[in-house]
């Protein structure tokens, strides 16, 4: 069956299917529907997760034997096979695929993504297989006519109520970047709250071109480059940004690259980690320049020191938060600083 992804909260309700394809150039869809899928199946009893990413040399008999091996203390098991854009399963994946939906596998659910497919490859076995046994999601990019509708219901799930106005500001700036788009909302909602948002508090709170950008902060720091981002930091601090965005931004980050941490702590490679996390091209550098610099127990670090600058934040906690924010930075930079005097 076909699904839009507007349509795949309601469909998870009512139960999965044994198999999930996802193909599309648009990231942030994808990786949101992936998340979706990933959420209904361990609420589902699919407590094991196994990754596999498919290469030049990908094993497709590691397939079914991971099928028929479940770990004695899962009940279920959720796989997912990712492929890179531009690379289909070719004869031996998708004669792989064609006999894993045959099999019948009852305790494991398979959830594929991959790039765009053409009117060819949706014409191959492997592909009528799946769409007949599961579910196809067809992610399309967002175009300027859909925008304003696309940028509603992220605010509204996010608590939001916007006016036309505010939500027609919203496209006019955002558009073309979805995963940009989400950050702004989000930063929105950080500083509207939840509740009725109109184009003036818009206006106030995304710039178009901000001299000094929280997310070229995070960049700096993860580059190591500690003079540009103190002068970030200054200039964030001079134009009277709220430093919770300033938090969220960095804690954001830390969490992120603590998952890659883990990922790399089991053996795969910078470059399987950035694949599997889906970072863009032009982040590639400063967040493999971070996980470079601290190995997994250090990222843990930084996340019980963002929150504690975060019960500074809320007043839970003496200090004072740009200081803190600094220090998180410096940290993340790789600058060693002494532990913090205890009051």
């Amino acid at each position: 069956m076909r699904l839009r992804p507007e349509q795949l909260e309601q469909h998870l309700q009512q139960g999965l299917k044994s198999v999930y394809l996802i193909t599309g150039d648009e990231p942030f869809q994808s990786d949101m529907a992936a998340r979706q899928i990933r959420e209904a199946a361990q609420a589902q009893g699919f407590s094991e997760r196994e990754q596999f990413h498919v290469d030049t040399n990908f094993d497709w008999d590691q397939l079914q034997a991971s099928a028929s091996n479940l770990s004695l203390f899962a009940e279920k098991k959720l796989m997912e096979l990712r492929l890179p854009a531009g690379k289909s399963p070719g004869a031996p994946g998708g004669k792989a695929l064609t006999a894993w939906v045959e099999a019948d596998n009852t305790e494991t659910l398979l959830l594929i993504s991959m790039g765009k497919l053409d009117k060819k490859q949706q014409l191959a076995k492997w592909f009528k297989a799946l769409d007949k046994a599961g579910a196809v999601l067809q992610i399309w990019p967002v175009d300027a006519a859909k925008m304003p509708g696309w940028i509603q219901a992220r605010m509204q799930l996010r608590g939001m109520q916007p006016d036309q106005e505010a939500v027609a500001l919203l496209a006019e700036r955002l558009e073309g970047n979805l995963l940009a788009a989400d950050q702004e909302l989000e930063k929105l909602r950080l500083l509207c709250g939840e509740g009725r948002v109109n184009a003036e508090q818009v206006e106030a709170a995304v710039s178009d071109s901000a001299r000094f950008d929280v997310f070229a902060l995070v960049d700096a720091a993860l580059l190591g480059e500690t003079a540009r981002m103190l002068r970030i930091f200054n200039g964030l601090r001079g134009e009277g940004l709220e430093p919770i965005l300033v938090l969220w931004a960095l804690t954001r980050e830390i969490r992120s690259l603590s998952g890659m941490a883990w990922q790399m702590a089991r053996g795969n490679s910078v470059e399987q980690v950035l694949g599997q996390y889906r970072v863009w091209s032009n982040r590639k550098a400063p967040v493999s320049a971070g996980l470079h610099r601290h190995n997994l127990r250090r990222w843990q670090g930084m996340l019980y020191q963002a929150a504690s600058v975060e019960r500074v934040l809320k007043g839970r906690e003496t200090g004072a938060v740009w200081d803190e924010l600094v220090q998180l930075g410096l940290k993340i930079a790789g600058v060693n600083l002494l532990p913090r005097k205890l009051a």
